[in-house]
């Protein structure tokens, strides 16, 4: 992207700050389901997996400005000021929404930017949304614009993602699976690295095509499929789809 190009050339390296944080803490008042469930449990799931997928990545850092333990909830202008001072490029809020506190069939997912958001923080988001749309498989709300604090007070692009609604009869089943929900982090983390255009560490490049690598069981198979043209002869570990399969 262009503004991620300028900050390289700026530096003279390629190295791109993310801040980010999961929203709130254990003990906020307010921020849990109708069932006591602490939203910062779910935000923290969704942040550690993105900050797990980000370290396969070169030429970015990402750090975290809420507490770790979710034992306190630093207050917000102590996390843009720490993210501004850190000198973040970008800054991502995972957390998750709430209608009245009480199971409803309302939900959705979605993401918000400032409500005099820069183009960059617009363009973002909107490259963030296909990926948080189709990993949770939740209805779509949309990149809304808000006056929130998160996305007001950061001196860079800034998005504040609402994954799912904790009161909802629908979104929770999500929220309560940590595998599903840990790979709403790993996505948005894919989808960042590919609107950054990011390359993976030579190590990760490795580990991948050693996954890619035919079975000595199917090679013979493959090679007559990819002769016919039945295969395109790339992907051989991967799931294919209906489309693909007819």
């Amino acid at each position: 992207r262009a503004y991620a190009l300028f900050i390289c050339i700026e530096r003279g390296f390629i190295m791109i700050k993310i801040g980010i944080d999961a929203g709130h803490g254990m003990s906020t008042p307010g921020k849990r389901t109708p069932d006591n469930e602490r939203e910062w449990y779910f935000n923290n799931i969704v942040l550690h997996a993105f900050e797990e997928e980000m370290k396969k990545y070169k030429g970015v850092e990402t750090k975290r400005f809420d507490d770790y333990t979710g034992k306190t909830d630093p207050l917000p202008r102590v996390r843009t000021d720490s993210s501004n001072k850190w000198g973040a490029d970008y800054f991502i809020s995972f957390h998750h929404n709430a209608l009245a506190g009480k199971w409803g069939y309302h939900g959705g997912t979605e993401i918000f930017v400032y409500e005099k958001a820069s183009k960059e923080s617009i363009s973002f988001a909107n490259a963030l949304l296909p990926t948080l749309v189709s990993s949770t498989s939740l209805r779509n709300r949309g990149v809304k614009k808000g006056n929130l604090h998160m996305v007001r007070e950061t001196n860079c692009p800034a998005v504040l993602i609402e994954v799912g609604f904790m009161d909802s009869c629908t979104d929770i089943d999500l929220l309560r699976d940590t595998k599903k929900l840990g790979n709403v982090g790993t996505q948005l983390a894919v989808a960042t690295a590919n609107y950054l255009k990011l390359s993976l560490k030579e190590s990760e490049v490795t580990v991948t095509n050693k996954h890619q690598e035919v079975s000595s069981w199917a090679q013979e198979a493959w090679d007559w499929a990819t002769k016919e043209g039945i295969t395109d002869g790339k992907r051989p570990k991967d799931t294919a789809t209906r489309e693909e399969q007819i």
